[in-house]
């Protein structure tokens, strides 16, 4: 008998950030930072704008589906057959923000793609701390 996964799965990615909320808006929403700490992009803050990102080995095509300045940000991601969305949540707390990835929709079969999600998203993160760190 085999244990095989029958629901869809998210990897989520949460970090307090000792930065307000507007900075790091910024960082997720400018394409030239988004760049510095994701990956190459034609993004705009605008529902219904698709764009998409690219690297070396490959591109992801997005749409951007909710903009809340400061708040929330969320985007389809899809490539190499996945359809999944990626939602930024961010929390003003006493310390900064809470800030909160999920990347949701992924499908039982696609265990590869899951992988590379939990490995990367928190590179990812470390970059864009780095970029955060930096930017005024």
């Amino acid at each position: 008998m085999t244990d095989t996964p029958t629901e869809m799965r998210s990897v989520v990615v949460e970090r307090e950030i000792a930065y307000p909320t507007e900075k790091i808006w910024r960082a997720l929403t400018q394409p030239h930072l988004i760049e510095e700490w994701l990956m190459k992009n034609d993004f705009k803050p605008a529902v219904d704008h698709r764009f998409n990102f690219s690297a070396d080995w490959g591109s992801v095509e997005c749409k951007v589906l909710e903009v809340e300045p400061n708040r929330t940000l969320s985007y389809t991601w899809g490539a190499h057959g996945l359809d999944s969305v990626v939602t930024w949540t961010l929390t003003p707390t006493s310390e900064g923000t809470h800030l909160r990835m999920e990347q949701s929709g992924f499908q039982p079969g696609q265990r590869l793609a899951y992988g590379g999600a939990k490995a990367g998203w928190p590179r990812f993160f470390a970059n864009l701390e780095q970029v955060l760190a930096r930017i005024e």
